[in-house]
């Protein structure tokens, strides 16, 4: 039985990548920061089969000491400050941890057991302001974002040990991935749990910023496998996870209304103060070389992502309701 850490065990994608590994067989350790309050919300269906562990990102020392304890052949790094409006408001903060948390952890590998394989959950915000389209793995960078910039140095950092340490150490620059399980924050569950909430006749409107940006859109359950195949190759390297299709925001509100029944020009309301000081107009990844080298390819369409986000969210509000 192999054994896994995962940080980030209590968000989106550390939740799937939980319930894919112990379908896989592994012995899953998540690594958590020490709290009164910990949110496991995401987890608390196979909470009973996981054993966490205490640890932080911004203490070396800690993630010796849950490295130790755990013993893991597999580590996957998800933890991080990942939403972008708040790398604004806190630029330190977010260098500190998405940054900084990077050599924390590879360090604290070599003192542990060099032979761990490292999986860096990389961002397609390394883009930014993209050079070409679409962004392959040799695109070059343009974080437009301190979150990005706190990735781009995570990114290189992970490469940088791998070449001179000779780590198993692979970054996966996944694009946008969503889920039921997206935090609320974010731009597309925002979306999905407005036209809940509009349709369940809690609200009239949602106010939105900028409507014309594209992203590329998948399913965080799908990406997860990518992650996973990345650290089972000969060699580690680094790979673009994508689905090749970019769609605007406006798109992402037409199928989420058309869901529900409605029509999305009579509730969305365009407010400026939800624009980004520094927008990314477009972001498409070319996800060829998972294809290739690991036989990866996203299994749920866009339309159909949109629809289980909305389905789950007028299910969850309907139960609010009661």
């Amino acid at each position: 039985m192999k054994t896994v850490l995962i940080t980030g065990i209590t968000g989106q994608d550390g939740s799937y990548l939980a319930e894919f590994l112990l379908e896989k067989g592994y012995r899953v350790c998540g690594l958590v920061r020490r709290s009164s309050t910990i949110n496991l919300e995401r987890i608390r269906h196979i909470q009973d089969h996981l054993e966490i562990v205490s640890g932080d990102l911004l203490d070396q020392n800690s993630l010796v000491a849950a490295l130790t304890k755990a013993q893991p052949d597999e580590v996957y790094n998800l933890g991080a400050q990942s939403f972008v409006p708040v790398s604004f408001e806190q630029p330190l903060l977010t260098g500190e941890i998405t940054a900084l948390g990077v050599p924390r952890l590879l360090e604290a590998i070599r003192t542990a057991n060099p032979k761990i394989r490292f999986y860096q959950a990389s961002t397609s915000e390394l883009f930014g302001k993209v050079r070409e389209t679409p962004q392959t793995e040799n695109t070059p960078f343009y974080p437009r974002s301190p979150y990005g910039v706190a990735k781009a140095y995570a990114h290189w950092i992970t490469i940088n040990y791998r070449e001179s340490y000779d780590l198993y150490a692979c970054a996966g620059i996944l694009f946008n991935h969503e889920s039921p399980r997206r935090g609320l924050e974010f731009v597309t569950r925002k979306i999905t749990h407005g036209v809940a909430r509009i349709k369940l006749g809690l609200d009239r409107e949602l106010r939105l910023g900028n409507l014309e940006a594209r992203r590329d859109w998948g399913f965080a359950g799908d990406y997860v496998e990518a992650m996973w195949l990345m650290l089972q190759q000969e060699q580690p390297d680094d790979f673009v996870i994508a689905t090749g299709e970019d769609h605007t925001i406006r798109e992402f509100c037409e199928v989420a209304f058309a869901r529900a029944g409605l029509n999305w020009q009579d509730h969305v309301v365009v407010d400026e103060r939800f624009f980004r000081p520094a927008e990314v107009h477009i972001l498409r990844g070319d996800p060829g070389k998972a294809s290739r080298v690991l036989g990866w390819k996203p299994k749920v369409t866009f339309a159909e992502l949109v629809g289980m986000m909305v389905d789950r969210d007028l299910e969850t509000v309907a139960l609010e309701r009661r």
